[in-house]
């Protein structure tokens, strides 16, 4: 046996869902994604969704509608008969006639161990706070923001140096293992949901620019979460005179170090940098249309002796 799934998913992070749903036997009948947007060096070129480019891979027929008011997209979803849909960061909310569209309803993937960390950037967020674990959840969707019950968790650890684009890479695989999990115990009849506690809720807040650029005046603790957790997108930066203009640098990795200082001066000819309380040592960089580098390689291009000021 099989269940008759309808997948919805867009970036990277879905596809190996998508996927391993398929390897499974499971009968995807149609996937849903985000429409094909501008993309390409000159941004004129539309772009087709990481899962719209895998579905069509495998042969299935992909949907991307812009929303779900049209009673038509509506019928078309309820007409295809599935036993069950599966959502992996699909990117749009879902009205009760979908949420309702199945047999068996609407199953999330979520990148967070809920109730902590509802909302757009589970990943991103959980590591600028210092969390030491994070996780995949297995919850059936109803109609508020990632609050239904929960079928299934899968935690991962938090390294001290994670980045958050090696953390994005684990739980998409542990995810993918956790959805293939929860369909076969649903179509066995054995999948329990617990509901989500009503204590310890917060929200990822989807990342704005305005707050990826980094402040030294923070803890040196605080500084190195910001950089990882945004490492590699968007990327936290600061700001360089580079041939006598003001330059955006990012950083895309970083280290604790020991030291203490003026905050943003560097502290040593290899970029360990004083913060508000403690220092960083910063290991990867890139300046704008430049290629990530490790510091030494920077430094090679770029020499920032010890006593430089970045703002």
């Amino acid at each position: 046996m099989s269940l008759r799934i309808i997948f919805m998913g867009t970036p990277e992070f879905s596809v190996p869902t998508l996927r391993l749903l398929v390897d499974a036997g499971h009968t995807v009948l149609a996937v849903y994604t985000q429409p094909p947007r501008p993309g390409g060096r000159r941004g004129l070129d539309l772009q087709k969704s990481p899962v719209h480019q895998a579905a069509e891979l495998l042969g299935i027929p992909v949907f991307t509608p812009v929303n779900f008011k049209d009673p038509e997209e509506r019928a078309r979803f309820a007409d295809h008969k599935a036993d069950v849909a599966v959502v992996v960061a699909y990117g749009l909310l879902l009205p009760e006639a979908i949420l309702g569209g199945t047999r068996y309803g609407c199953y999330n993937g979520h990148a967070s161990l809920l109730p902590r960390w509802r909302g757009a950037a589970p990943i991103q967020r959980a590591i600028m706070a210092g969390d030491a674990k994070t996780g995949m959840m297995v919850m059936k969707m109803d109609k508020g923001l990632d609050t239904g019950p929960v079928a299934l968790t899968r935690e991962v650890e938090i390294g001290p140096d994670m980045t958050g684009g090696e953390l994005h890479d684990k739980l998409m695989l542990v995810g993918a293992r956790a959805m293939a999990e929860a369909m076969v115990n649903l179509e066995m009849g054995d999948l329990p949901l617990t509901p989500q506690p009503a204590e310890g809720v917060l929200y990822a807040a989807k990342i704005d620019k305005n707050e990826t650029r980094i402040d030294f005046s923070r803890d040196a603790a605080d500084v190195h979460n910001h950089i990882r957790g945004l490492a590699p997108f968007p990327g936290a930066w600061f700001e360089l005179a580079i041939g006598g203009k003001p330059e955006r640098v990012k950083v895309l990795g970083s280290e604790r170090a020991e030291g203490s200082g003026t905050a943003g001066e560097l502290l040593t000819d290899d970029l360990v940098l004083a913060c508000g309380t403690g220092a960083v040592r910063l290991t990867k960089l890139q300046k704008a249309g430049g290629k990530p580098l490790a510091a030494a390689d920077f430094l090679h291009g770029t020499p920032l002796p010890a006593g430089t000021r970045l703002a």
